[in-house]
């Protein structure tokens, strides 16, 4: 009995431990703003740099490519070299490309410093989600924590929106980037007072080879589906997509003949892992794909400013908040799999609600929606990432943290591009033959292919004619919208059930 006690207050955390938690929540709360606040800054920056279309897609896309590509070799680094050390190096490159990019003349050089932020962001996010892993023993205070830690990045999400909008009124588009230079330095002077170091002793040297394979397979594939949700289904976005997949199928061909491998194959034989892995990936697959949507809705059909739109989120960023703090409490009674899957219909019933919402009116049903899907996401997202993570032996942490991520940001690429299509197809075959008749058809183009596309054709029309564009318009992207929501309902719904009986077996944390 007392050498349980002893062993039990050996496992558990400390005041330094919980403070170097907070340290980690830095980079969280940072990638998660630099994730959204950019989209605000796109008119001023396209203007001032005189951006072509191409270039501008690069500047946005090109930061979240490096990232899903590099996230399984920063892990794998991390375990290899130092989680501690690969964090500081990170934050520190991260600073130093934050400024290169707020001082940016040129289109190249935005887009250098944009691929820069995403080499060094992957660092970010395995290192501190293992270094948790490190400090945090104990099984329940590990579930505490990881729901801090989750709660930081969602909250980010939220808040970039307003805090993005706040600056950009006060100061040029630079500003928006330099959020991270202050957050870098802090993590660099605090991380050798509080983190520990932690590394693989037995772990090989990194495959060249394999890291290259790893990007050859990451980066076609979200290039893919993010063409296929912006073009539909075309030549390039499949070949990106076959290119992806075989280069991924030689990557797992090269793992199992290594002796150490970038990616050890055998996590996966960890059902928990697996399961959680796949929770995580069709979960935030389905609210990624429809938060795109949502926030065009409130700015095109609502017409919000783009504060007073993130202060609409705001309510479902406290429901995020609250769940994923009870989230721990619950799962001290009630076995994980039941409490991820009893969440998950939660879910459910905002995604109905929201397909009840219309173009006319709809903002109380579709914030009240919204708040149900992110109350029903959060205890996924934290018992999802604490079973990867904990699955994983402790010298596998960062291995394990680089594919919870990776799993995130191919679910969100996932949904985008799946629900991006449904609501393109509906939008399309909705708005046919409700435009007004003596539009050009460049203009008919147009409109009929996007709401942006009807708002921009919309402002040059006399009014009452762009009011014939611009009204069918927005019913027919609500019904895409709709249409959206009730796949990710049923989706969702089939997510739930697999939850409760793939992770069934996990028990409670006492």
């Amino acid at each position: 009995m007392t050498t349980d006690t002893r062993a039990d207050a050996a496992l558990r955390a400390g005041p330094r431990e919980w403070l170097g938690l907070f340290v980690l929540t830095l980079p969280t709360i940072l990638l998660a703003l630099d994730a959204t606040v950019l989209n605000l800054a796109v008119p001023e920056i396209s203007a001032d740099l005189r951006l072509s279309g191409t270039e501008l897609l690069w500047a946005v896309d090109i930061y979240g490519f490096m990232i899903a590509g590099l996230l399984v070799t920063m892990g794998t680094l991390g375990d290899r070299i130092g989680r501690r050390r690969l964090l500081m190096i990170g934050a520190l490159g991260f600073g130093a490309a934050s400024v290169l990019a707020a001082t940016s003349t040129s289109a190249e050089m935005l887009i250098a410093a944009r691929a820069l932020l995403g080499i060094t962001g992957a660092t970010l996010m395995p290192s501190s989600l293992a270094l948790i892993s490190n400090m945090f023993k104990d099984p329940r205070q590990r579930g505490v924590a990881i729901s801090v830690w989750v709660t930081c990045f969602s909250v980010g999400i939220a808040v970039g929106p307003v805090l993005g909008g706040a600056l950009l009124e006060r100061f040029w588009w630079g500003s928006v980037f330099l959020l991270g230079v202050p957050v870098m330095i802090v993590l660099v002077v605090a991380a050798p007072l509080l983190l520990p170091e932690y590394r693989d002793l037995g772990a090989g040297r990194v495959d060249p080879a394999s890291v290259a394979l790893s990007l050859g397979a990451v980066l076609p594939v979200v290039y893919g589906l993010k063409r296929l949700a912006e073009h539909g289904l075309d030549v390039l976005s499949v070949a990106a997509m076959v290119i992806g997949t075989v280069l991924g199928l030689l990557f797992v061909l090269r793992q199992r003949g290594l002796a150490d491998p970038l990616l050890d194959l055998r996590l996966f034989r960890n059902r928990a892992f697996s399961a959680a892995l796949l929770v995580l990936l069709l979960g935030l697959g389905a609210m990624g794909g429809l938060y795109l949507f949502i926030t065009q809705y409130l700015q095109l059909v609502e017409g919000l400013s783009p504060i007073k739109a993130g202060l609409w989120l705001l309510p479902a960023a406290v429901a995020l908040i609250a769940a994923s703090s009870l989230t721990p409490v619950i799962t001290r009674r009630v076995r994980p799999g039941y409490v991820v899957g009893g969440a998950l219909l939660i879910s459910v019933l905002g995604y109905g609600l929201i397909t009840q919402v219309d173009s006319a009116g709809g903002l109380p049903l579709l914030v009240t929606g919204f708040v149900l899907v992110y109350t029903g996401i959060s205890p996924m997202m934290v018992l999802g990432t604490d079973l990867v993570v904990g699955s994983a032996p402790p010298e596998k942490a960062g291995s394990a943290a680089a594919m919870s991520e990776t799993g995130m940001e191919f679910g969100i690429a996932l949904g985008v591009a799946g629900l991006g299509s449904v609501v393109t197809a509906a939008y399309r075959d909705e708005i046919t033959g409700t435009l007004p008749g003596g539009l050009s058809g460049a203009a008919s183009e147009a409109a009929g292919s996007t709401l942006t596309g009807a708002e921009t054709v919309a402002r040059e029309l006399p009014g009452p004619l762009g009011a014939q564009v611009i009204a069918p318009a927005r019913e027919a992207f609500t019904g895409g919208l709709n249409l959206a929501a009730g796949v990710a309902a049923a989706v969702v719904a089939v997510l739930a059930v697999a939850a409760m009986v793939l992770l069934r077996h996990v028990r409670s944390v006492d």
